[in-house]
């Protein structure tokens, strides 16, 4: 005869030192936003339990499914009070209280705790600690059984947001009448965590399209839900100057694309500011001297090849996409012109690193220039030009502006232009892989530099949507493609798009930045970057191109994507990364899904293989 709910709850309360104990809960009932199962259809599967947190914690500990609700008077508390957590703590404590998250899977046969949580305590052991590189972003998080306070402890304020992250996604909202129609969280609960990368960043371009202020800060927000830290703003280039800089008003004044299409020094400021409330820092890019087509219109007598046809016939390319123009090493003006840059861009961006670009850069759009082509002539070189601006921008950058510079692999590795590495001393700069995937990163690291990772083989987020080039009559095929040759338009070809195919979710879990490195090699690795160049993108599909794949980048940084056993677990990122975008949708953050909903309400079902 099987045991009574009573007699098992008996057992529980004399084994387990819980007091008060509510009654077993009942399967909860779908949510009213989702869908039930047709009645043709058996049941879906129970679900264990499990703590759904993503990116997924280092260390977890819970023992038995028990929850506690949460006092309709909660509240959060820091000691000692500090500014850096104020924001955090009004904005927590307002979601916490707010969010019912009905998830598309309700946990079943668990118990609701009889004393409810008042207060979730933080304590902060160096609160002065300014958010930076490497920072320490390690925490702690308890809840107590029996207890109506739960606790974080960190090191720094910064490892407490993302603990506060954390106790957010624990909550949950139960249908059992013994929460009270209040969030439940996992009770006798331990959390050990902390980031296996110290740079887990977006990169979004916003000079091929304006971003909106709100979106950016749209996307601040999700990347915090999400424990990214570093914002990668690429704000100009070859396009458009969109941001306002008070030394040299005109770049942006004639660059950008339209008088609502410009940054000015408050926006900047809010930006930074409201990054540096979640714990992100925020790190500017100015291209150059490639990409700098959009510096002509205010200064044309420092730009060689401006406004000209990215791709003449029978004649190299100026460019590698339309907008040409490179900014002109032997003029003496170009280094007055980009100090002030670089100077107005220190004085808003507080953060050490600062981002100079100095990719792609194109022999044939200097060559446009007659004072270059008679510096060729007399036996200079193109990596010669390409060394004289790094040597009066680099040092200005770093001993003037105190500022650690960061390129673009292509400074060193080229392939087409590059310097050695005399001019870029090790201990002031990094270096951000884009190419070759973990070839180029090993060659970086194995010449002592420090290096970011943002492969477009796994980490570009725009790859795959096609060409966006006009006039191109490689569409304009009826018959099949041919055996043998290259596809473009059939399945398996790129489509017109460089970096094709599209980086899918799993493809960016799965990828190992670290993958072929030795031990003393992989410490120079930094941590990586997803990016999205927007050529195709704006506002209206950025969180859908950002989110839930950027997601998926962030675990891998955060925790890894290999379970206890030492395997990948993308199999698990499955169901768990349905649950975390069904969230994040309800949170305002229009993601996009990566699969039916029919499969994270049968979990498991629509996987390749069991």
């Amino acid at each position: 005869m099987a045991a009574s709910p009573y007699f098992l709850l008996l057992l529980l309360f004399l084994f387990h030192p819980l007091a008060a104990l509510a009654p077993l809960a009942p399967s909860p009932s779908p949510s009213p936003s989702q869908p039930s199962p047709p009645r043709s259809q058996p049941p879906p599967p129970r679900v264990p339990q499990q703590v759904q947190v993503w990116p997924k914690p280092v260390s977890i500990s819970w023992p038995l499914p028990v929850y506690a609700p949460l006092s309709p008077s909660f509240s959060i508390r820091a000691s000692p009070s500090h500014p850096s957590l104020r924001h955090a703590i009004a904005y927590y404590t307002r979601l916490i209280r707010t969010e019912r998250h009905a998830p598309i899977m309700p946990p079943v046969n668990y118990t609701i705790a009889g004393v409810p949580i008042r207060l979730l305590a933080l304590s902060v052991s160096d609160p002065d600690t300014k958010l930076g590189p490497g920072v320490d972003e390690s925490y702690t998080l308890s809840v107590p059984p029996n207890s109506s306070s739960a606790d974080i402890s960190a090191a720094t304020p910064w490892g407490v947001i993302r603990g506060l992250e954390t106790f957010s996604q624990l909550a949950w909202s139960s249908s059992a009448a013994a929460a009270g129609g209040q969030p439940i969280v996992p009770s006798d609960l331990e959390i050990s965590d902390h980031p296996l990368f110290t740079h887990r960043g977006v990169l979004l371009d916003t000079a091929r399209n304006y971003y909106p202020v709100g979106d950016i800060l749209r996307t601040i927000r999700a990347m915090a839900a999400n424990k990214l830290n570093v914002f990668h703003w690429h704000i100009t280039d070859a396009q458009s100057f969109p941001i306002v800089l008070p030394s040299v008003p005109n770049l942006a004044n004639l660059g950008s694309y339209s008088p609502t299409m410009r940054y000015t020094e408050q926006d900047v400021r809010r930006i930074v500011r409201f990054a540096e409330s979640f714990g992100i820092r925020v790190i500017p890019e100015i291209d150059m001297p490639g990409h700098t087509g959009s510096w002509a219109a205010a200064y044309p007598e420092i730009v060689t090849c401006a406004n000209k046809f990215w791709a003449p016939k029978a004649k190299p390319a100026l460019a590698a996409e339309p907008c040409t123009g490179q900014l002109n090493p032997l003029n003496p003006k170009t280094y007055r012109v980009a100090q002030d840059v670089l100077r107005d861009l220190a004085a808003l961006f507080p953060d050490p690193y600062l981002h100079a670009g100095a990719d792609e850069v194109n022999t044939a759009c200097w060559e446009d220039d007659p004072v270059v082509r008679g510096f060729l002539a007399d036996g200079g070189s193109h990596d010669r030009l390409l060394e004289l601006f790094v040597n009066a921008t680099r040092p200005f950058l770093v001993h003037e502006l105190n500022r650690t510079s960061v390129y673009w692999e292509d400074v060193l590795l080229g392939p087409k232009v590059s310097v050695g590495q005399t001019v870029l001393p090790r201990d002031t700069t990094v270096l951000q892989t884009w190419n070759n995937g973990a070839a180029n990163t090993k060659r970086v690291v194995s010449a002592g530099y420090r290096v970011i990772v943002s492969s477009s083989s796994y980490y570009y987020l725009d790859c795959g949507h096609g060409g966006w080039v006009g006039n191109d009559s490689r569409y304009d095929v009826q018959e099949k493609e041919h055996d043998g040759m290259p596809l473009f338009n059939d399945p398996g070809g790129t489509g017109g798009s460089w970096c094709a195919p599209f980086k899918t979710w799993q493809r960016i879990y799965d990828y190992d930045i670290l993958h072929g490195l030795t031990e003393d090699e992989a410490r120079r690795v930094l941590g990586g970057e997803v990016a999205l160049w927007s050529e195709q993108s704006d506002a209206a599909v950025l969180d859908s191109r950002l989110w839930p794949r950027a997601s998926a980048a962030a675990e891998t940084l955060w925790s890894g994507n290999k379970g206890s056993n030492g395997r990948k677990r993308y199999a698990n990122a499955t169901v768990r990364l349905n649950e975390w975008r069904h969230r994040m949708v309800a949170r305002g953050i229009r993601a996009e899904p990566i699969q039916p909903l029919w499969c994270p309400m049968h979990p498991h079902m629509c996987n390749l293989s069991q």
